[in-house]
């Protein structure tokens, strides 16, 4: 079978990520160590005959793919329906600030963001109408070759969850951690297979730090 591989990455350390803010659609930027993990993936995926680099048109994505991309020779490519889920009037706070804002919402739990939403925000149902597509349209172009997508934990979590036959109920069981990479191949019979999750020179190197 001719399958089609993608390398799905997870950007890399975002600024303020020890404050636990909802970044969401916000542009916020990546660390000296973001930039450091999407350096190690370029390392990592050198050599490994991908055709095209895609990501996020945020800049905590998109600068992981040109680094990427730079690596490989190629010109990234943006997708803005590859952004992360909108949080509506929670973006950019963190959840002690979004409540004291929003009193209303001290009962919001993400544990029901399947069809529940933020006010002004989307749902994971909704993310996925706009992800998926946007994934089948790459997975088109590109059939029977390699490609790279650079984008978030949660564009992540829902390709991976389509991927391995999962409802929504599962996102969070899904782990993806900054400059995580996960390997999945796409069948034209419609065979999903993931290869590896979370994984990637980043994640050994977490991993030697913490044992």
């Amino acid at each position: 079978m001719n399958e089609t591989r993608i390398y799905l990455v997870r950007h890399g350390q975002v600024v303020g990520h020890d404050e636990f803010r909802y970044n969401g659609h916000s542009d916020v930027d990546i660390t000296e160590l973001g930039r450091m993990q999407m350096e190690r993936l370029a390392d990592f995926l050198e050599g490994r005959e991908i055709r095209a680099v895609y990501s996020s048109d945020l800049q905590r994505a998109w600068k992981g793919a040109v680094i990427i991309a730079e690596r490989l020779g190629l010109e990234p490519i943006t997708v803005p329906a590859l952004r992360e889920l909108h949080l509506g009037r929670w973006e950019g706070l963190t959840r002690d600030e979004a409540i004291e804002k929003y009193p209303e919402d001290a009962g919001f739990s993400f544990q029901d963001i399947a069809n529940a939403r933020i006010k002004g925000g989307e749902s994971l149902t909704e993310l996925r109408k706009r992800v998926l597509p946007a994934l089948e349209r790459i997975i088109d172009r590109h059939s029977g070759e390699h490609v790279c997508i650079v984008a978030h934990g949660g564009v992540n979590r829902v390709i991976l969850a389509d991927a391995m036959g999962l409802g929504l109920e599962n996102f969070f069981r899904i782990e993806q951690d900054y400059g995580g990479l996960n390997i999945i191949d796409y069948f034209q019979d419609g065979l999903r297979v993931v290869k590896m999750l979370n994984g990637g020179p980043n994640q050994e190197m977490e991993r030697t730090i913490i044992y």
